[in-house]
């Protein structure tokens, strides 16, 4: 009797089953059509000669595009951007959603304030970047002002860090927002009790706040990486295809090498790139999970 209804059971479960991945055909079918076949193709442009013979030649691009001195400079200008502005964005955002959570006064305006950006057009920040760090720009009226000498931002030595400056502005806010929520779910309880056994303010932050928003601050650095990535629209808009040298990113030499028709090495160049962000997302996901683990168990 029993055996009957548990295979009755096992074989209405198996019916869902089936049911179920009929459901996800279409979503397998679209994500292989729209992102795993065009990964696959690129992973053949890389090891092939050109586009119309396919002749296999290895690694002979990579090594080609590794020692290209353009991406070289690209490569080793974005890793500096990168490395300077996602650990700044996260600790500063970090930083403004443990200064709003506490009482401060107006607490809603600077909030709005600083989630203004993102309202803002790509057009309207490259216009109101023009205005601020232009030769003869408002940044520049100030240098004057305090005895200083007139600076090309955007031809200097100077580029990077106006790069900088542009990426914590637009990416402040919604990364604060992100943590805001997260210090909300950190349980007051523990908080309460360390207090009661006299642990001091660094000591609770360290040990209970900043393990409980591991997940968060994981979340919150994988995107800002990727954002990281994405500024070339504004270096484009205010430079062009070939800017100063120090603002000469990995997605200028992937445009210009795009617009050359040389999809080889173009190729090639996007799996290098993939293997790295891959690599570096990897390890901070078992800095992650070596660090919060205890908050599982």
């Amino acid at each position: 009797m029993f055996g009957k209804e548990k295979q009755k059971k096992n074989t209405e479960l198996a019916k869902i089953k089936r049911k179920s991945a009929l459901f996800l055909v279409p979503s397998v079918f679209g994500v292989s059509l729209f992102f795993v076949l065009p990964f696959l193709v690129v992973i053949f442009y890389s090891v092939v000669n050109n586009p119309i013979q396919h002749k296999f030649v290895f690694l002979k691009n990579y090594i080609n595009v590794w020692n290209n001195s353009a991406f070289q400079l690209a490569a080793s200008n974005t890793f500096k951007f990168s490395m300077i502005a996602v650990p700044l964005v996260v600790i500063l955002s970090m930083a403004l959603a443990f200064a709003l959570d506490a009482a401060i006064p107006f607490k809603s305006q600077i909030r709005t304030l600083l989630l203004s950006p993102m309202m803002v057009p790509i057009a309207s920040v490259v216009l109101i970047w023009q205005v601020l760090f232009h030769y003869n720009g408002v940044v520049n009226e100030f240098v004057q002002f305090f005895g200083g000498k007139q600076i090309d931002w955007f031809k200097s030595e100077y580029a990077q860090i106006v790069l900088v400056v542009l990426f914590l502005w637009k990416n402040l806010g919604y990364n604060m927002i992100l943590f805001m929520a997260a210090i909300s779910n950190i349980p007051k309880e523990i908080v309460e009790v360390a207090e009661l056994e006299r642990a001091k303010k660094w000591q609770i932050f360290l040990y209970i706040k900043t393990r409980y928003l591991s997940s968060t601050i994981l979340f919150v650095t994988i995107l800002s990486l990727i954002n990281s990535f994405k500024v070339f629209r504004e270096v484009y808009l205010l430079t062009g295809d070939y800017p100063y040298d120090s603002l000469y990113l990995l997605q200028h030499f992937m445009n210009n090498t795009f617009n050359s028709l040389d999809y080889q090495k173009l190729s090639a160049a996007a799996i290098m790139m993939s293997l790295v962000m891959i690599v570096l997302i990897g390890l901070l996901f078992l800095v992650e999970n070596y660090y919060g683990k205890d908050l599982e168990e």
